[in-house]
């Protein structure tokens, strides 16, 4: 494999970060490097400019975050998705599925074409009632524990696999009744912290990395294997679509390996990119007492005060400034911050940057949407407004990226977008949020971008709250996916 100086020939035009020490060994290796790489990253991004090189042992990359870069990077005619750094030694847990396939690799525009139809807005509907479903398990537990310190990001994370399980494979996690989280949670965070370590940390931890991504596949294996047991041909669900559904014009369908490696990616795609954007929501609401009042006035007045009715797919759409709020929390902290990009020809970026073929480039998402070229001087502050139809048309489509760019880009953000504005409507007409005034925002990155140690209050709203407990923990109750065996 070519080194990054060959595929760059003028990469001393680049400016370089200062170099990185070589890891220690041995003992002294365990817990080396930055606990925040990627904010290191920004850091360098603010003081080196738009493009610079990076270099740590073993390893060495390019990094673009400037808006004018970006927009050459994603253009498909000249680049395309690049896998590699953490993204392909997570290869794997996840081998071939959308998100870590190579692009020569057949299986993603199988994959890609079989599902797509599955991820429209559209589809959304069918998911709709299992989202509402878990969104009320997660009331009924914030009513118990009413005015005591909440875990958001455990939280959200425990909503976003169930929802996941529940609307795309018929599985529950039984997330809101355990006092532990589910081992698969686990398993997974443990594995995505592993991609990203030193060789010498990955080669202490391998067994215990082994007996991790073994459990992770054995779980998802009985979970298509209940299915196919089950003798159900429908497509109702992402597991039914892809064990059911033929590529249209081949009439290829996907094999039971690949089936297990898509479903792994929705897990831990869908849970980082939903629970991220949740927890930041929550976190710049209860930050931003105006935002928080016009979301709420926007809530009442589209979903109403009754609380035993369960917002619909057309209400839900109608929260656009619950969804501004959302978007807004997606540009400042995307909770998959990079993205890589690859020259497909002999190329020059930025006018002045030679490339050869195969050449690759890690965009810096957050920098990106902090660009004030595009963004203005106070690109740093929250602000929800960024995001009406007006602001939106007059913003070039490559200033923000949240959710990688082209046919590549992550099939579910509709999934996601559509399960955070139903999550956050619903919490907001029954909950007054309260966050721990001392807390400043600490951003930790567990494989994904997360507010660390963000906790808030929740107590029910006095002018809405009377029967919420009861109907939320009734509606928990008559679940139908709790009659399922979990693991």
């Amino acid at each position: 494999m070519a080194s990054t100086a060959e595929l760059w020939p003028e990469l001393d035009q680049i400016p370089k970060a200062p170099p990185t020490p070589a890891p220690p060994s041995g003992e002294d290796a365990a817990g080396y490097g930055p606990p925040a790489p990627l904010q290191g990253f920004m850091q360098l991004a603010r003081e080196l400019g738009p493009i610079f090189q990076f270099e740590a042992p073993g390893f060495q990359m390019v990094i673009a975050s400037g808006a004018d870069l970006v927009a050459e990077l994603v253009d498909e005619s000249r680049f395309a998705k690049h896998v590699g750094f953490g993204m392909a030694a997570y290869r794997e847990v996840t081998a071939d599925g959308l998100f870590t396939a190579f692009n020569e690799e057949p299986n993603w525009q199988l994959a890609h074409d079989i599902l797509a139809p599955a991820f429209t807005l559209e589809a959304m509907r069918s998911y709709h009632a299992a989202m509402t479903a878990t969104v009320r398990e997660l009331i009924a537990a914030w009513n118990k524990r009413a005015g005591e310190p909440l875990n958001v990001v455990g939280d959200m994370t425990n909503l976003a696999l169930e929802s996941i399980g529940r609307a795309g494979f018929g599985y529950t996690f039984d997330s809101f009744q355990r006092s532990e989280p589910h081992p698969f949670i686990a398993s997974m965070i443990a594995t995505l912290q592993h991609s990203t370590k030193m060789p010498d940390e990955q080669a202490a931890e391998r067994e215990q990395h082994e007996n991790n991504v073994r459990f992770m596949h054995e779980l998802v294996d009985d979970v298509v294997r209940r299915r196919q047991d089950s003798g159900d041909t429908g497509t109702s669900d992402l597991l039914g679509v892809m064990l059911n559904t033929a590529q249209p014009g081949t009439g290829n369908k996907l094999d039971l390996t690949n089936i297990r490696n898509q479903i792994t990616t929705f897990l831990v795609a869908g849970f980082g990119t939903s629970a991220g954007l949740m927890s930041f929501a929550l976190y710049y609401l209860t930050k931003h007492p105006d935002v928080l009042a016009k979301a709420r006035e926007e809530v009442d007045r589209v979903l109403g005060g009754d609380l035993d009715a369960d917002p619909t797919y057309e209400q839900t759409a109608k929260l656009r400034y619950v969804r501004k709020v959302l978007d807004e929390a997606l540009r400042l902290w995307p909770p998959a911050a990079v993205f890589m990009r690859e020259a497909r020809e002999d190329t020059v970026l930025g006018g002045r940057y030679p490339m050869k073929k195969g050449a690759w480039a890690l965009v810096l998402t957050p920098v990106l949407h902090r660009d004030q070229a595009i963004w203005g001087e106070d690109a740093e502050r929250f602000d929800p407004e960024r995001f009406g139809p007006d602001a939106v048309r007059s913003r070039p489509a490559h200033a923000y990226k949240p959710f990688g760019t082209g046919p590549r880009a992550c099939i579910g953000r509709q999934f996601a977008q559509h399960e955070a504005t139903l999550a956050l409507g619903m919490l907001l007409q029954r909950f007054d949020l309260e966050a721990d005034p001392g807390y400043e925002l600490t951003v930790g990155e567990p494989g994904f971008f997360m507010p660390a140690g963000f906790t808030l209050t929740a107590r029910p709203r006095t002018s809405t709250a009377e029967g919420a407990a009861p109907a939320a923990e009734a509606a928990a109750a008559q679940c139908p996916y709790h009659a399922l065996q979990t693991t």
